[in-house]
């Protein structure tokens, strides 16, 4: 089984000193069979103390304050895993949407991945859950074939969204990146009652080479009759392998961002987020990605502002 080393940094840089920095983070990797934890190590700007939590979704999320004044914040991840493999074929699941409806009907965390969030796409989604699904096909192969719509008919661009992009722009524009792939999926599948989340992770590189491999990286899981939760990578258009590494799981990318918080003062800051991955032959795979963040300017006669400032956007 591989075994992957994966080193993340994301840096804010401030142009001015901003204080009070509250954060939270979803760079853990998520407890699971498919994965192993050989060594995991955090390392912060000011070091502070980090409390770690269960999230509703079953995540850990870490959250920890920076009270002094500061231009500079970073968060360093080291993590060594093993992927111990995926389910094997799953084309020889036949079951249908009736089974599909007993099995979610009296769990409630499934019910709600069951419905859409983007009510007034209803229209538009709807016009394209009818391109995958056929009456009495089996929920798998309606799956595979949201997939294949997703990847046939939207391009693959980086620098044209961001985390803010909504659906609709996303339809509208039919391109993106990871995170838009997933969240028009998660839209045509729910539409269907078929129960599904966000999952935020790190895809990394293999021979065959892949969209978005060696950054952060989202996908989708859907619940499937008798097997339960399976990944499936829209950008790419299979079945999650090996090479993707799971941090958190969600109902979309906001439940699932690898950094988010808050801090006071007026400064405008721009994000880099590098990750590398290493593999057990001493082979390396790196991604750099700089973004400006431009805040927003506060109330000039407050001597303070709040601002927020976004976890990456997953490629």
């Amino acid at each position: 089984m591989p075994v992957f080393n994966i080193h993340h940094i994301t840096k804010y840089e401030y142009d001015r000193p901003i204080k009070e920095s509250v954060n939270e983070i979803r760079i853990y990797p998520f407890i699971c069979n498919e994965q192993e934890v050989l060594y995991h190590e955090l390392n912060i700007t000011g070091h502070p103390d980090i409390l770690v939590i269960s999230d509703y979704w079953g995540n850990r999320a870490g959250m920890f304050n920076v009270m002094p004044s500061h231009k500079l914040l970073v968060i360093e991840s080291k993590l060594i895993v093993r992927a111990l493999g995926r389910p094997g074929t799953l084309m020889g699941n036949n079951a249908g949407f009736d089974q599909l409806k007993n099995e979610i009907s009296n769990t409630l965390s499934l019910l709600e991945l069951s419905f859409t969030r983007e009510t007034e796409l209803r229209g538009q989604i709807a016009g394209i859950a009818k391109e995958v699904y056929q009456d009495g096909r089996p929920v798998i192969e309606v799956i595979e074939k949201c997939s294949q719509y997703i990847f046939k008919n939207f391009q693959y661009i980086k620098g044209i969204t961001t985390i803010e992009t909504t659906v609709a722009e996303i339809l509208e524009h039919r391109s993106g990146v990871c995170q838009d792939f997933a969240h028009v999926m998660l839209e045509i599948l729910r539409s269907l009652q078929i129960p599904s989340r966000y999952v935020s992770g790190y895809i990394c590189p293999n021979k065959n080479g892949m969209r978005g491999e060696g950054a952060t990286h989202a996908w989708v899981e859907a619940w499937v009759p008798g097997t339960g939760w399976v990944g499936v990578d829209p950008t790419n258009n299979v079945w999650v392998t090996n090479h993707h590494i799971k941090l958190a799981v969600g109902r979309d990318f906001n439940d699932c961002s690898p950094v988010k918080g808050t801090f006071k003062g007026p400064a405008r800051q721009s994000l880099s987020v590098f990750v590398s991955v290493g593999y057990e032959d001493g082979g390396t795979f790196e991604d750099i990605t700089s973004v400006k963040l431009e805040t927003q300017e506060g109330i000039t006669e407050l001597p303070e502002i709040l601002e927020t400032f976004a976890g990456q956007q997953q490629q």
